[in-house]
């Protein structure tokens, strides 16, 4: 059973009411931004965490501006649509209500556990990569400009970060999204998940770059396993996947495992292939995006 970390109590509680009844979330949004990215992405893994298990789940975003840029930047990141919470009532039977939020705004209203978001932190500038990505040497989107301007309908730009510095002169936390960052949507999902959820996420072209040469070699791989006769996913890959993920939504976990599935000896290609099917459920990285390409 999936279970999280209350940010009001400070206690583990489950996701999930115990009959599978419908579960609303609330997700909280100040605006156009990475960490409220990061806020819609948590929201997503949860949802899809729950409807993997079983539990119908009902999505309402409140987000007090930017909601239509908010929206594009958030289906460019494969992240599901919404509710729009200015126009549903609540309480429409729902056996429990979770809220998705930034850090430090714990005190969301409404009843229910509420699940922190720590801030993204972007530098323009070349720096060291946050966190672990899936690694690899390969590919990769080029660094873009973050000069302000728009793309793909989503404002972007680099508006001051909190505390004075320019954004485009070094952090920015918030308050604009530099256009670099959905240059390449799923090395950004990438880059997000690979770090824990409640650490802040420290990202700069270069850990783009990485996520992206990860993630190239691994389509590259789940293309070539795909040509191979299915095997189905060893039971015991699949316990600790989904450990990970019911871990309070461990997703550097689950991608330790699949690292692990890449190169362990022993492992079928073609239970490599369903491995990295099945997470992908999960994880909205299109890991399948290139079968049927050449070699």
């Amino acid at each position: 059973m999936l279970r999280i970390l209350d940010a009001r109590t400070g206690e583990p509680v489950p996701a999930a009411p115990a009959r599978r009844g419908l579960t609303r979330i609330g997700v909280h949004a100040s605006g156009l931004d990475p960490t409220g990215l990061r806020v819609l992405l948590t929201a997503d893994l949860l949802v899809r965490a729950l409807e993997l298990g079983g539990t119908p789940v009902w999505t309402i975003l409140t987000a007090p501006r930017d909601q239509p840029e908010l929206r594009t930047a958030a289906a460019r990141l494969a992240i599901r649509p919404f509710e729009d919470g200015r126009d549903l009532a609540s309480g429409l039977g729902e056996a429990q209500a979770l809220h998705v939020a930034r850090r430090g705004f714990e005190d969301t209203p409404g009843e229910g556990p509420v699940v922190s978001v720590a801030p993204v932190e972007w530098t323009a500038g070349a720096g060291p990569a946050a966190g672990q990505a899936a690694g690899g040497t390969e590919g990769g989107p080029r660094a873009g400009e973050t000069a302000g301007g728009t793309e793909g309908g989503i404002r972007t730009g680099g508006a001051a970060a909190e505390g004075g510095a320019g954004a485009a002169a070094g952090r920015s936390e918030g308050r604009s999204l530099p256009p670099v960052l959905l240059a390449d949507p799923s090395a950004l999902r990438l880059a997000l998940l690979a770090v824990p959820r409640g650490e802040p996420a420290r990202l700069d072209p270069g850990a783009l770059d990485d996520a992206a040469r990860g993630l190239a070699r691994w389509r590259r791989a789940v293309a070539g396993w795909a040509r191979r006769p299915s095997r189905p996913v060893p039971g015991e890959v699949r316990e600790r996947l989904r450990a990970a993920w019911e871990d309070d939504l461990d997703l550097p976990a689950v991608l330790g495992v699949l690292r692990e599935v890449e190169s362990a000896p022993g492992i079928p290609d073609g239970a490599r292939f369903e491995t990295y099917a099945y997470a992908d459920r999960l994880l909205a990285l299109d890991l399948a995006r290139d079968l049927g390409s050449p070699a």
